[in-house]
């Protein structure tokens, strides 16, 4: 009888075991699943984080590309960009770079170790712009740059593809209605509408003090704000503004392509002469006008020389017998504003424009066309309160490629400017005007009614008649500083008559202010200076067509980064490179 009772009691225990067995075999699948589990999600993990990390060395390469690139391109436009192509396709982190990318690997998406892909589109393709400048035109190169890189000495090959498409754009200055390469202000006593873009590299001051209307799109790349600039020392503005396009303040800057200096100081340069032993192949070299025109005047203590451009080393002298037919030295006038008399050079268009339709030697060496662009490099040694200047007169018809008039000196404007048809006069009608621009060191009009003999009489006795002007505007300013104010862009072209509202100025062009006066310095708001005519002016259309933009007319530059993203590895997805 015990055997059997004992023989009970133990069955329970072997089913127990078994049991015990059965779950801890369970426990153990669980467990190696779970650990399975947790190894296959921990290399996954790494492999994401490998992954993101070699997005973010790709990207450094085209960075590390980009970087020069954008600097090649202001030093030397797209020419430097293209010669440089090389260059850049063998540019990629190296362990020169910081010690973090030895353990780095960066091919081209095409095998290549070392290298990065960088492949050019159609090339200076003239387009409407999209982005912060939609509706600006500008001649635009399409780059692609690829990027494949892998971290070496890892466990998991992880492989990632980068890709970013740029556009380097090279927008005509002369697109605006108005343009500053610093602060802008613009006020006004009269209704003004401001037909065209307007552009601020800095801040933007609207202060009107009558109804001012921006008909179209407002940049900034500071804020634009509706005050006095705080060194205006006049109350606040009075007046109602309406913005009837697009306002964008912080938008991106656009500079012309003169180098690391682009303060509106170094811009400067581009009027000025060229120092001794520069270059005029150089970025600065070639973006002088001096270096740029058909013909160079030269005025000195000793009388007038002329000859063609650098084109071909000034190599084509002009006998003085010719130069005297559209060159002048004998006049004289008193500048109200400057408290100087002006010593001009007078440069007669329309006699210029007959001896360029005639003259042998110069036509020859420009290829049997008429000139286009004169420089007037004024030498002279000028006492205290005397002033040398240029000015264009008798410049109602130009030469039939337009004409581009530079100098370092200022520029004043005599009577009706580049319009062939009469009934065009006064109206916004630019259909048989020519391209021109005047670029100076400041731009004075003088109504055709101006007198030199009445300059040095009271403001009463320079009484201005209705006057037109059609060209593209680059020239300094007097800054608002110490309380003054500096005269905004409704002042920008100076006066020294007494107009009024009978007496309106046409204008049909560009205004780009490009820099602080350095010969015509002294301040806006003096008395007995002039009164304002009423202001006809509208951007010019022509100006939207490169065929009619003014000779000579300078660029801004700017690369817009276009599409990012990541690509598999091996693959452009990009057109082939040039």
């Amino acid at each position: 009888m015990r055997s059997s009772k004992q023989n009970r009691i133990r069955k329970p225990a072997g089913s127990a075991l078994l049991i015990t067995l059965v779950m801890s075999g369970i426990a153990l699948l669980l467990l190696t699943g779970a650990m399975t589990w947790s190894a296959t999600n921990t290399r996954l993990t790494d492999r994401s984080n490998r992954y993101a990390t070699a997005v973010a060395a790709g990207e450094s390469a085209i960075e590390k590309i980009l970087t020069q690139m954008n600097q090649d391109f202001l030093d030397g436009g797209e020419a430097l960009v293209v010669n440089n192509l090389n260059l850049y396709r063998s540019t990629y982190p190296t362990s020169a770079d910081s010690a973090y990318w030895a353990d780095w690997e960066f091919n081209n998406a095409s095998g290549q170790i070392g290298q990065t892909y960088v492949g050019r589109g159609i090339a200076s393709n003239y387009v409407v712009l999209t982005g912060p400048y939609v509706g600006l035109r500008g001649y635009v190169s399409t780059y692609t740059l690829v990027s494949d890189a892998r971290e070496v000495k890892r466990t998991q090959d992880v492989v990632a593809g980068v890709m970013e498409q740029l556009d380097l754009a090279r927008i005509p200055i002369f697109q605006f209605a108005m343009y500053s390469s610093g602060d802008m202000e613009i006020s006004c006593g009269q209704p003004f509408a401001v037909t065209g873009r307007v552009h601020s590299n800095k801040m933007l001051y609207v202060e009107p003090d009558n109804a001012l209307t921006f008909q179209s799109a407002v940049t900034a790349v500071g804020d634009i704000l509706f005050q006095r600039d705080p060194a205006d020392s006049r109350t606040p503005p009075v007046g109602s503004v309406v913005y009837q396009g697009t306002k964008t303040a912080h938008a991106p800057s656009l500079v012309l392509p003169i180098g690391t200096a682009n303060t509106p100081q170094a811009i400067r340069e581009i009027i000025e002469p060229p120092a001794v032993g520069e270059s005029p192949s150089s970025p600065m070299g070639h973006s002088r006008y001096y270096n740029e025109v058909d013909l160079l005047v030269t005025v000195s203590d000793t009388g007038v020389t002329a000859s063609s451009g650098e084109f071909n080393n000034f190599g084509t002298v002009v006998p003085p017998s010719e130069i005297g037919k559209f060159v002048t030295l004998t006049n004289s006038f008193y500048d109200w504003r400057e408290s100087k008399t002006i010593l001009p050079v007078d440069l007669d268009i329309g006699a210029l424009k007959m001896w360029s339709a005639t003259n042998g030697n110069v036509r020859t060496a420009l290829g049997s066309r008429d000139i286009n662009s004169v420089y007037v490099y004024d030498r002279r040694t000028v006492v205290a309160g005397k002033l040398g200047a240029v000015r264009v007169r008798n410049g109602l018809v130009l030469p039939p490629l337009g004409l581009t008039v530079a100098s370092a000196s200022p520029i004043y404007v005599l009577g009706n400017y580049n319009q062939t048809s009469s009934a065009n006069l006064g109206t916004a009608n630019t259909s048989t005007t020519f391209p021109a621009s005047l670029v100076g060191d400041a731009i004075t009009i003088l109504s055709v009614n101006w007198n030199d003999a009445n300059s040095k009489l009271p403001l009463a006795s320079r009484a201005a008649l209705p006057t037109t002007v059609n060209a593209g505007i680059l020239a300094g300013a007097v800054e608002t500083a110490n309380g003054n104010y500096g005269g905004g862009m409704e002042n920008f072209p100076r006066f020294l008559e007494s107009w009024g509202l009978a007496n309106p100025l046409t204008y049909n062009g560009s205004m780009v202010k490009m820099f602080p006066s350095l010969y015509a310095t002294n301040i806006w708001g003096l008395g007995n200076v002039y009164n304002p005519p009423k202001r006809n002016w509208a951007f010019d259309l022509n100006f939207n067509n490169p065929a009619k933009l003014p000779p000579l007319t300078p660029s801004l530059l700017k690369i817009f980064r276009d599409v990012w993203t990541t690509l598999a590895p091996n693959s452009t997805n990009a057109p082939p490179s040039s």
